[in-house]
């Protein structure tokens, strides 16, 4: 009998991030600390440091209280009011209660199927290459045999995995996939994968009758690509791209059945598939996209919309647990797909990410489409006490629930599910391949669009009419649909208070005197905005003379302004600090248009300037993950909002022939984005446009299908535009195409 492996899933001291501990962590190291202290000083100790422990003791307690509230919006109440209204809307729209009929739901299901696909990047689907499976060696048990294997979902794509088989087969056998959670196993810089932290599901699959293959994942595998992109790694062009992690989790697992299919023990009629954690959202995955899955049981790996966004959950979960939602879905969709195959939602009552309520609020949509189908036994739903951990009782019902449907089997289970083998015993590669593409696999998995180079200036130029339809209709439907309808713009009505403004004596001084408005609007139910009109007036003008002349207003140039251009204004501009600032010059470009008898606006979209949502820099990237669950952007709504400012703008000043929208860099983009959706009489006038991932604004699969420079072209087909001081290759393009003779754009 081979000895029970001693060996305990790797769980690093330190934090992988050096000095910079989440409250969560935080707590954990207090507890990691307050044991040590207990094995270094016994409590009857007389050494034992007795204020450092009660100190410690106190952080153990009241910790999670402390800690409870971090991942809400209370200091942003407009901000959580909005979310939870988007929420709500949200969950009326994809309620799975709607389906009356089995037939109006079969008619719906290849869509959505296809929706995911594409939510995952697999729009088109990859090609199936050759695996090139490669066993590089076995381990034995007494029981079973465990292969050491590698495959290539694609080129240099390498899969890392166990194949766990019994010694003795008579016939094919029920076969499970199973996908691992987020388990770190390693000795120093060396990663065995965590399918060494799972590997007692692999074993017990093969000590009852199955045959399993363990898959790493990209993140935690012996090759260490990364999962947390926009969560830790500042890849918000993931967004723009459609890329997320979860895509090629789901695309590994696929390939997987592919390489299944191909071995002699395995029965490809009876494949089943079960994981905890990230193990259990990929489970998830692989059961809504391939029916090859006959028994699916995702342990911990789906809550719904709210507790993700609403309640924060979002801020436990890296990118591979969501698909980039450019249809808007609750997830109760997905776990829809899978019906109506047997299906057992597992989870732990206790388990802070994946809250009991919005497990249970899942399985109760999901409920309704297995009862269309009248099989309500194929669908189960698994509590156990417990916290979000890979526990006894979570194992023993999947087992119980794969028995029962691979293999028609009831009875009890005799053998527990132990590591019976040392991590470096499992580990596939010796030395890690130089052709390999994980670390790198985010740059090129979803599709992308082509560089601004000659042959597409031919493309374009081919078929203006075609293209900018195609183009607008595109970013309509994948970028900008969490916008509301064109009717909800703001009209008259939507002022909620208008304020005269104090103006410094920096717009003031000079021949022609000015006056400034602040209008105060609501770009959407709990968005308060303002937009400030500055108009030059006569020296006697009093307060219905602005209103007047704002009324009468047939041109204006509206400036967005970026955190530091709003400073600056505040401290140049308006009489409460009268100071100068430093870098733009803000107060003279504004008196210089007042001088010339001009009108100006100056407007922050959400989250900038006087907008600016509280918190530190982690829960701005939290807020900003909330923005992609809901199926959109905090870019992509700020281009919403100045629509919205274009709109008021024209509802208080009827007889605006022109509007001028000026900015520059992110913000520059933002309003040439906006220039697109918003009619006729509005021109553009912008500087410093860089086009790299970090300037150009985030859209939702906007860079599948175009570059910065074809926004600029987009915008050239309706209005006059001029770009200054911007990136060298974007005007060198901007100018060929309008400078072409086929031309039919504004040059």
């Amino acid at each position: 009998m081979q000895p029970r492996c001693k060996y305990k899933t790797a769980v690093e001291f330190w934090p992988p991030r050096k000095f910079r501990w989440t409250p969560v962590e935080l707590w954990r190291f207090f507890v990691k600390l307050f044991i040590l202290n207990l094995l270094a000083f016994p409590p009857l100790s007389s050494k034992a440091p007795s204020m450092t422990r009660h100190v410690l003791l106190l952080f153990l307690i009241v910790g999670p209280t402390l800690f409870a509230a971090d991942r809400s919006l209370d200091g942003n109440p407009e901000l959580a009011n909005y979310f939870e209204n988007e929420v709500t809307k949200l969950e009326q729209q994809n309620s799975l209660l709607k389906y009356k009929t089995l037939e109006e739901w079969e008619q719906a299901k290849p869509k959505l199927r296809a929706d995911l696909f594409d939510m995952l990047g697999m729009n088109p689907l990859p090609e199936r290459t050759p695996l090139d499976v490669k066993i590089t060696g076995t381990v034995e048990h007494e029981d079973f045999i465990v292969e050491k294997l590698h495959f290539q979902s694609m080129p240099g794509l390498y899969v890392t995995g166990n194949f766990y088989r019994p010694k003795k087969i008579e016939e094919r056998l029920p076969t499970v996939l199973y996908v691992c959670g987020h388990a770190r196993v390693r000795d120093g810089d060396i990663s065995f994968g965590n399918k060494a932290g799972y590997q007692h599901h692999g074993a017990w699959f093969a000590r009852n009758g199955y045959t399993c293959l363990t898959i790493d994942t990209i993140q935690l595998g012996e090759i260490l690509g990364i999962h947390h992109g926009t969560y830790r790694h500042n890849r918000w062009w993931w967004n723009s791209r459609g890329y997320s992690p979860a895509g090629v989790e789901a695309w590994n697992c696929m390939r997987a059945l592919d390489y299944l299919e191909t071995r002699p023990e395995v029965d490809k009629e009876r494949f089943g598939v079960t994981g905890r954690s990230g193990g259990g959202a990929y489970s998830w995955w692989i059961s809504a996209l391939d029916d090859r899955i006959k028994c699916a049981i995702p342990v911990a790996g789906i809550t719904n919309l709210r507790n993700h966004v609403v309640d924060g959950c979002v801020e436990g979960h890296c990118d591979c647990m969501y698909m980039v939602n450019t249809y808007r879905w609750d997830y109760a969709k997905v776990a829809a797909l899978v019906a109506p195959r047997p299906l057992l939602i597992s989870n732990s009552d206790k388990d802070s990410i994946f809250p009991l309520e919005g497990v249970v609020a899942v399985h109760r949509e999901v409920r309704h489409i297995y009862d269309l189908y009248e099989k309500p036994r194929q669908l189960g739903l698994h509590i156990t006490e417990g916290p979000h951990k890979d526990t006894q009782e979570l194992r023993i019902h999947a087992f119980r629930w794969l028995n029962r449907w691979l293999k028609n089997d009831e009875g009890l289970i005799s053998i527990t599910a132990e590591k019976l083998f040392e991590p470096a015993q499992l580990k596939v590669f010796e030395t890690l391949p130089a052709d390999e593409r994980v670390t790198s696999i985010d740059e090129d998995f979803a599709p992308q669009s082509q560089p601004a180079d000659a042959r597409h200036l031919k493309r374009i130029l081919d078929h203006q009419k075609e293209w900018t339809e195609q183009s607008l209709a595109d970013l309509k439907n994948q970028s900008f649909a969490a916008w509301p309808k064109d009717s909800e713009l703001p009209t008259t009505e939507a002022v909620t208070e208008s304020k005269p403004l104090k103006l410094s004596k920096q717009i003031l001084n000079g021949d022609q005197s000015a006056q400034g408005m602040r209008l105060h609007f609501e770009s959407q139910a709990s968005v308060p905005l303002f937009v400030d009109v500055i108009v030059p007036v006569g020296s006697d003008a009093g307060e219905g003379d602005l209103q007047s002349k704002i009324s009468d207003l047939k041109a204006v140039k509206l400036v967005i302004l970026n955190d530091q251009q709003w400073n600056n204004y505040k401290q140049q501009c308006l009489a409460e600090a009268d100071s100068k600032a430093e870098g733009d010059d803000i107060a003279a470009e504004i008196k210089e248009h007042i001088k010339s008898g001009s009108a100006v606006a100056v407007f922050c979209p959400r989250g900038v300037g006087p907008h600016a949502w509280t918190g530190d820099e982690r829960k701005q990237i939290q807020i900003r993950r909330r923005f992609q669950l809901i199926g959109t952007t905090a870019d992509a709504m700020r281009v919403w909002d100045i629509r919205s400012a274009l709109s008021l703008l024209r509802a208080q000043s009827p007889k605006l022939q022109n509007v001028v929208v000026e900015g520059e860099g992110t913000s520059g983009w933002l309003a040439l984005t906006a220039i697109l959706f918003s009619g006729d009489g509005v021109e553009g006038q912008f500087s410093k446009l860089n086009t790299t991932r970090d300037e150009f604004p985030i859209y939702l699969n906007a860079s599948r299908t175009l570059a910065p420079a074809d926004f600029v072209a987009l915008a050239l087909r309706k209005s006059r535009v001029r770009i200054d001081k911007s990136d060298k290759d974007l005007s060198q393009f901007i100018d060929k195409l309008a400078n072409n003779d086929r031309w039919t754009g504004q040059r």
